[in-house]
This record gives C-alpha cells, structure tokens and sequence, in this order.
C-alpha cells in the first residue's frame, strides 16, 4: 500500500515561523496549528538528509540545455512525495477543523443554510447571483469547539445525531502557546551575536496529542521505468529503531512511527441525494489570481472563489472524472479529448468562508557545491481559505451532482483507500485543497431557485 500514516510526537516544544518579523512586540506566531506545507517541507528535508543516492532527479531544461547546477536539481528531487494534514491525534483518534456552518457548541449538527428565498441583488454585498448563508438558529455568545473527532464529522455530513460530548474538542485541550526570548546566533562561532535579541511563541502539544500525517513517494529510482519504490518505507522503516524528522525551526524534533491501513482515516463524503452537493474543506485550498493568456481566455480574481469555477457565470468547469480518466491513450490524445468533454453541469449558489489565513514561511540562506548562493528571508506569501469553508452546489440533475461529487471528494468515488483529489489551485501536493461532500437543504423556502 503505498499511502502511510505518519504519527510525529514532538520531544519538545515545536516552532513554527511565517514570513512576519520576530522583533519588539512581535513574536513570530510560531503557536498556531501548522500549515500543510511546512510538514510537507519537514518531510523532503527527511529524504534529502537520508541520502537514497538512487532516485529519479526531475531536470529541467531551457531551449534544449539541460541544468546541471546542484540547485537545480536539488530541488526537483522526490517530486512525487504527497501529503495530507497535519491533523491532531487523540490518543489514536484523528481529529478535524470545525465546519463552518455546524456552528453549536458539543454539536456537528448544521446551523447554518442558504436562505431559501430571492433577495434584491443591490440590498446584499454579494450579487444577485449568490444567496446568502444564514444562521438557523437563535444568537448566542457560546463559541464551538475547532476541533470535531471522525465520529462527529461523520454525523455532521450524514446529518445525523450528534455524538456526545468527548467528540468535541478546544484548542487548549490539543495545544498549548509558550512564549520566550531568544538570542541572535553568529553562524560562524555558534555563539551570541551580541547584537539580535527576539521573542518568539512555541507550540506544545498536550501528552495525548500527536501530528497526524499521510503520506505518498513512490519512486522511479535512477533508472527505473515505473514508480514502484517506496521512499516513505525507505526513510521511515520502524524496524526496531525510533525515526526522528526535523519539524518546523530550530532543529526541533519528532518521533514518527509509520503504519498503514487499508482505509484511510479522513471522513468519506456522504450519499449524494437529489441535486445539491455541499463541499467542506479538511484542508486549506489557495485559488491565485489568474490573468488572461492562452489557457486562460478570462481573468480570475481568485481569493475565496475557486479558480475552476466561471467568476462571471459561477459555472463549475470541472469535467466528469469518469468521462475523463485515462486509458491506454496517449497524453496528447488524452488531453485533447478531454478538452473537449463538456464541464460538469453544476452551478455555485453560495459559500460561508472565515477570514483568509496567510501561508508563507521563512527560508535560510544556502549554498551548493558550485557555490550557487539562495537568498534567505520571507517566503511569498499567499493568502487561503481556511479549513471548514463550505461552498454549495445546485446541479442541472442528479448525474451531474454525482459527478461532481466525484470531483470534489478527496476519495473520488472508491471507498477512502486513496487520496483522488486535491482541489486547491497551489500546493495541493503538500496537502492543501482536500475537501469533503454531502447535501444540503435550503432555510424557509421550498427549494426552488
């Protein structure tokens, strides 16, 4: 099996900087849950530091000239490597960010729906052509849990019984924030600079609480043909021993046992019925701004709105994963059939998203054998929408909300063996842009648009 789960317990606290600075009252936000990519990142420098000697080197090449700078290739090593998480561990239970419209404290029941009748374009910021997402419920000042177990999100997609209570959980119960002062280090005599002084907050997990990760690298080796080497059981083997992987900044460490199963822990989307389909995101997803060129005959404003999703129309434009997998054919055939396939008949009503969460980090500079210098500092940064935003589809017919469905689950339609599909426009490789689907019903109104 070539999916693994990745249990990390740190051995102390863990760090985990952005891209905003460490100085006077700032401390770097190194506190807060970690964004997909900085595991992502642990995990390459784990394979780069393992030496494996015999992988498939990805070399790019410019007007026929192939790079042989150290650089270059360095970082196309492991380009096959995938993950999804990080997600805490509860005693061996996975856990899950809080949708965004199951809004009651010890409860995954739905609060909050599309209002089911018209409103005047011109009263409402968001256009004629979204409907609001309103809450169902009376106010109230209690604020749920972030954090639901397997069992509760399962019940939130089937909308069902909630579970009892211990299938809820607070920030406080998962992790902790611990603030100190650090000392500026000279690279050269590893000792205090004299001259930087900085404060910084640090994560520590609660005892029972690990980083849930899965993860993916199959490998061609240097001279294989086909993607058969399991890099993920190379570095992480559990033969006795205890692996440990670098997380996050300033060398901090965590103990990984790999283990695998034939069904992946991540909730399954539910039994779509009718012709609405509702996508909750498990991960972040980041939808870039897109320009007018030749694959992009319209620009896209990106942000929130899904980059395969017309920002005039509000279309979907993904195509039918059944219509469009690949045979035997080759890649040029295969693209150009599927170009020509028509786009899932689905259309967005609404979406209720929290605020945008940066994702960036801080990279050290570096030098290669040839001398090849990188400029360290604030990485780009990119701003995603949150994990538990929900989007809500209204099909053309219950075919079409099948597959779309298909495409938007990150199972697709097997039963969870596999991670199918990643639908953030960047970085869905390092786990951003997992999403889950069920229905939905509209607040007040018969349902008709």
């Amino acid at each position: 099996m070539s999916h693994h789960l990745l249990t990390l317990s740190p051995t102390d606290v863990l760090f985990f900087r952005d891209g905003r600075p460490m100085e006077g009252s700032s401390c770097g936000h190194g506190a807060a849950w970690p964004m997909p990519n900085v595991l992502s990142s642990a995990l390459h420098h784990a394979l780069r530091r393992a030496d494996l000697g015999d992988t498939h080197l990805h070399r790019p090449a410019r007007n026929g000239q192939v790079f042989s700078h150290d650089r270059d290739l360095k970082g196309r090593e492991f380009g096959s490597l995938q993950i999804a998480g990080p997600f805490p561990v509860a005693n061996g239970q996975w856990l899950f960010p809080r949708p965004a419209d199951a809004d009651l404290t010890k409860s995954s029941a739905t609060t909050h729906r599309p209002l089911g009748t018209t409103i005047d374009g011109a009263a409402s910021s968001l256009g004629a052509k979204l409907r609001p997402v309103v809450n169902t419920r009376p106010p109230s000042k209690d604020k749920a849990e972030p954090w639901l177990s397997a069992h509760a999100y399962a019940a939130y997609l089937q909308d069902s019984t909630s579970p009892d209570e211990n299938h809820f959980f607070q920030d406080n119960q998962i992790f902790a924030a611990e603030h100190n002062i650090g000392i500026g280090i000279d690279p050269e005599s590893q000792s205090q600079d004299g001259e930087r002084i900085y404060s910084a907050s640090y994560l520590r997990l609660k005892p029972h609480i690990q980083l849930g990760l899965i993860g993916q690298c199959m490998d061609k080796g240097a001279c294989g043909k086909s993607a058969d080497l399991d890099l993920i059981v190379r570095i992480f083997p559990n033969s006795g021993t205890q692996t440990h992987i670098l997380a996050g900044g300033q060398q901090r460490t965590c103990s990984v046992v790999r283990s695998t199963q034939e069904i992946l822990p991540l909730p399954r989307g539910a039994t779509i019925t009718g012709t609405r389909v509702r996508w909750t995101l498990l991960t972040p997803a980041i939808f870039p701004e897109l320009k007018i060129s030749d694959k992009n005959p319209t620009a896209h404003g990106g942000g929130w709105l899904p980059s395969w999703i017309d920002p005039t129309t509000l279309r979907v434009q993904l195509k039918d994963p059944q219509a469009s997998a690949r045979g035997h054919e080759a890649r040029d055939l295969w693209r150009k059939r599927v170009a020509s396939l028509p786009a899932i008949q689905a259309t967005l009503v609404a979406a209720t998203i929290s605020r945008a969460i940066p994702v960036t980090g801080w990279a050290l500079t570096d030098n290669d054998n040839d001398g090849h210098a990188s400029e360290g500092g604030a990485k780009s940064t990119h701003l995603a929408v949150p994990a538990g935003s929900v989007y809500y589809f209204q099909c053309d017919n219950k075919e079409a909300a099948t597959a779309l469905a298909t495409a938007l689950n990150w199972h697709g339609s097997p039963p969870g063996t596999s991670i199918q599909n990643r639908r953030s426009s960047l970085m869905g490789e390092k786990g951003f842009g997992l999403g889950v689907c069920s229905t939905w019903n509209f607040h007040a109104c018969s349902g008709a648009l």
